[in-house]
């Protein structure tokens, strides 16, 4: 037995190590009454986009100390590594990822002891039970009456709060009425992304975006203070091209990249020289008729104050 036992850890080792050590993006997820059938249609969905990692935690957490001398990175790893936790890595789309974990879930039905993740309401209309069960369900306080030789819930009932825990009778009535109130799969609670840990509802776009408007503001700084970095660079080298290009353009200095500019704009004046000529004419009639108008109620102001 004990020679099994050691080739199995050994198995699971080598195959844990390939995975950490091939994949940079993970998402850590709680594997909570995920049975050993649900995680193999989880795997089979994900075949060819990633691969899952179920152990114990002590194994895992062994697996990444041996490797932080070439992948030190994954030490972010380590406080998430918890009992009945799943590993999902991921090759490339994180996003579609996410969305096959999601569609892996699965209704179950409620177990006494557990933990509502949900409210559980029991709709009103026939229940299929015999009119001897009523006095099971008048025990659960639910209004019932009898139609056509079968129980009738008259109402619905919120029989069970989020939270609250599923008692006995609580289980054994969604038992009888074929309710299976929860879903169960993998819960996804870090992705790691080559060494950073962030919540899953944060999505791909949502890092571009931020990562985005972090380049900005560094470059912004910066451009301010005068002092270089990656992301000014290309917005100092443009400003200095718009510089020269000005000097170039009011100067004889050229240099090839002005000079498709002077070329463009050679023509330009000429073009627009008569309109420009023409404007300047209408307007000077027209300046001059509303400047008259002026002068004359002066002249009229100043006579009729001297008179």
């Amino acid at each position: 037995m004990s020679g099994g036992g050691n080739k199995r850890k050994t198995t699971f080792i080598e195959k844990a190590t390939k995975l950490f050590t091939t994949y940079d993006r993970m998402i850590i997820a709680q594997a909570d009454f995920v049975g050993s059938n649900q995680l193999q249609k989880i795997r089979i969905a994900l075949r060819g986009k990633g691969g899952v990692l179920m152990g114990k935690k002590t194994m895992i957490r062994k697996v990444v100390r041996d490797l932080l001398e070439t992948k030190p990175e994954l030490e972010a790893l380590l406080p998430h590594l918890k009992s009945n936790t799943a590993i999902i890595f991921a090759k490339d789309n994180l996003t579609e990822i996410k969305s096959i974990v999601k569609g892996q879930r699965v209704g179950a039905p409620a177990k006494v002891g557990v933990f509502a993740p949900v409210d559980v309401i029991v709709p009103a209309g026939p229940t299929g039970l015999e009119p001897t069960q009523t006095s099971f369900l008048q025990d659960l306080k639910i209004a019932t009456k009898i139609n056509k030789g079968q129980i009738d819930i008259e109402k619905e009932v919120h029989l069970i709060k989020v939270g609250q825990k599923v008692g006995a009778s609580e289980a054994t009535l969604l038992q009888k009425l074929n309710i299976k109130p929860f879903t169960y799969g993998l819960e996804m609670k870090i992705v790691y992304d080559q060494g950073a840990c962030y919540s899953p509802s944060i999505t791909e776009e949502d890092l571009i975006a931020k990562f985005k408007t972090g380049v900005a503001n560094i470059a912004a700084i910066s451009l301010e203070i005068g002092y270089p970095t990656v992301a000014s660079i290309p917005h100092s080298l443009l400003n200095a091209y718009k510089n020269l290009l000005a000097i170039s353009l009011e100067t004889e200095y050229s240099f090839p990249a002005a000079d498709k500019f002077k070329a463009a704009l050679s023509a330009a004046p000429v073009a627009s020289a008569a309109p420009v000529a023409a404007a300047s004419t209408a307007a000077a009639p027209a300046a001059a008729k509303k400047e008259e108008p002026e002068e004359a109620s002066d002249e009229d102001m100043g006579m009729g104050l001297f008179d």
